[in-house]
């Protein structure tokens, strides 16, 4: 497949991906619960991985371990710590979040900044090549279930209907192609390789300040230990596909 194709398939897979709230639909809210922080904990342990043990080597790889490389990666950290200041976002993965309804519009609202950034950092991961583009795709999408689900619940708490829920959950995760698209046609004319260490910026701040604050103060060790396990599950997943990958 060519390039474009790649990305505007993986853009519209990871959009997709929206639906998995036809998942809480189908669940009782306790059977939810149980499923989503081992997944949360899944999507931190491979968004670090993707971020160091990918992104951040191959932006290395075709920049040099210069400020040119890790200011942008400072960069991505400092918009997703501004987006949670001051539109009120967080990467919320709980079916229990009480919130009322004009509140869920801001959720979409920024939701949809972030999809269309992670668009970004999909289509330029695929401009250095197909391998990375696969990889951060990967590493975006383990995220994005535990995030889909959560904001499902969240839309239904604040008194969305189930299926004006799950359209506008798709609404707002499609911005991700044009994210994508934009970044494939600017590599036409601009060098976007930093868009890998903004990603990795990204991927660090969503795992450490929004998804690891969720699953670390569990009081039974039982959890703690299936939280943990999952987590190092996500930085294996990185480390096999890139494995894969390179052989």
């Amino acid at each position: 497949m060519s390039t474009l194709t790649w990305i505007v398939a993986s853009a519209l897979a990871m959009s997709a991906i929206a639906w998995v709230g036809l998942l809480a639909a189908a669940l009782k809210e306790a059977q939810l619960k149980a499923l989503l922080l081992p997944l949360v904990a899944f999507a931190a342990g491979s968004l670090l991985g993707g971020a160091l043990l990918h992104l951040l080597p191959e932006a290395v790889a075709a920049s040099g371990p210069g400020l040119g490389t890790f200011l942008p990666a400072l960069g991505g950290f400092a918009l997703f710590f501004l987006m949670e200041q001051f539109l009120s976002w967080h990467h919320a993965h709980s079916v229990e979040a009480d919130v009322k309804q004009p509140v869920t519009y801001l959720i979409l609202l920024a939701d949809g900044l972030h999809n269309f950034i992670g668009g970004l950092a999909i289509g330029a991961s695929f401009m250095v090549s197909t391998e990375v583009g696969v990889i951060t795709w990967i590493a975006a999408a383990a995220h994005e279930v535990p995030q889909e689900l959560g904001d499902f619940g969240i839309l239904i708490r604040g008194g969305w209907g189930k299926i004006p829920a799950l359209v506008a959950n798709f609404i707002s995760a499609a911005t991700i192609v044009p994210g994508a698209l934009l970044a494939y046609y600017l590599s036409a004319d601009f060098d976007i390789t930093f868009l890998l260490s903004f990603a990795a910026g990204n991927f660090l701040y969503i795992a450490a300040s929004d998804l690891i604050p969720e699953v670390k103060h569990d009081r039974q060790l039982s959890n703690n230990l299936i939280h943990f396990g999952a987590f190092v599950s996500g930085v294996c997943l990185i480390l096999v596909t890139r494995a894969v990958f390179h052989t």
